[in-house]
């Protein structure tokens, strides 16, 4: 599987006692139990060439990709997290907003502006990694397409779409799809063809998320409107 152009945060594990650990022990009289923790995955789809540097709290993520127990979350403590952006290397947040994390619970962040006029700068997602049904795969579609219409997502082939009619912001829940050795993601609003997201390998028990990016309004071609996948697990 080839994700296209996203970008997934996670921090270094040096760092791991100050605002996340892989793992977390509660001791008791006489055992050490463990702690459920919260997962979380940042990826940036931010329609701009200017880098950005990402926090939580006030500990710099890292463009590297970690995985954790085959997963791309890492794990931090429950609680409330301030999830910030910067321009590379300037350590002056540009946005920011306080989230909720529980126990036992996986989450997505999509960075999306910067610009003080948009409120929405950030989605904050809970993310279902319940398994799939036998064979399947599950998938959600987001449409994060700035200035797009109201979206639907389907595979090319296939009659029906898999969503329909989703305006910016707004996500779905996941739904099973068939494993297949390549199948292209069609964007559409209303008949009309948006972007497609070609040669996809859909594996059984994997989670996917399919969502659009850009900006309609966008002059320079990779940040005009297209799509993209970022795969759970």
């Amino acid at each position: 599987m080839k994700n296209t152009n996203y970008l997934k945060v996670t921090f270094k594990t040096v760092i791991a006692a100050v605002a996340m650990s892989v793992i977390f022990a509660a001791c008791s009289k006489d055992k050490m139990e463990p702690q459920q923790v919260a997962g979380l995955s940042i990826i940036s789809a931010f329609p701009d060439t200017m880098s950005l540097d990402f926090y939580v709290d006030q500990t710099r993520a890292n463009q590297k990709v970690l995985k954790y127990n085959g997963s791309n979350y890492v794990h931090l403590y429950p609680g409330n997290r301030t999830l910030s952006v910067a321009k590379r290397n300037a350590n002056k947040p540009l946005a920011w907003k306080n989230y909720p994390f529980s126990s036992g619970v996986s989450y997505s962040v999509f960075v999306l502006d910067t610009l003080n006029t948009n409120e929405k700068k950030f989605l904050y997602v809970e993310d279902d990694l319940s398994a799939p049904a036998a064979d399947k795969a599950k998938v959600r579609f987001i449409n994060l397409g700035k200035g797009a219409p109201a979206l639907s997502l389907s595979i090319r082939s296939q009659t029906a779409d898999l969503f329909t009619n989703k305006s910016f912001y707004e996500y779905t829940t996941f739904s099973s799809v068939d494993a297949a050795e390549s199948v292209t993601f069609d964007i559409k609003a209303g008949t009309d063809l948006k972007a497609t997201l070609p040669n996809v390998k859909i594996e059984k028990g994997k989670i996917y998320t399919i969502y659009a990016k850009g900006n309609v309004a966008a002059t320079i071609d990779s940040l005009k409107l297209g799509a993209a996948v970022y795969t759970h697990k």
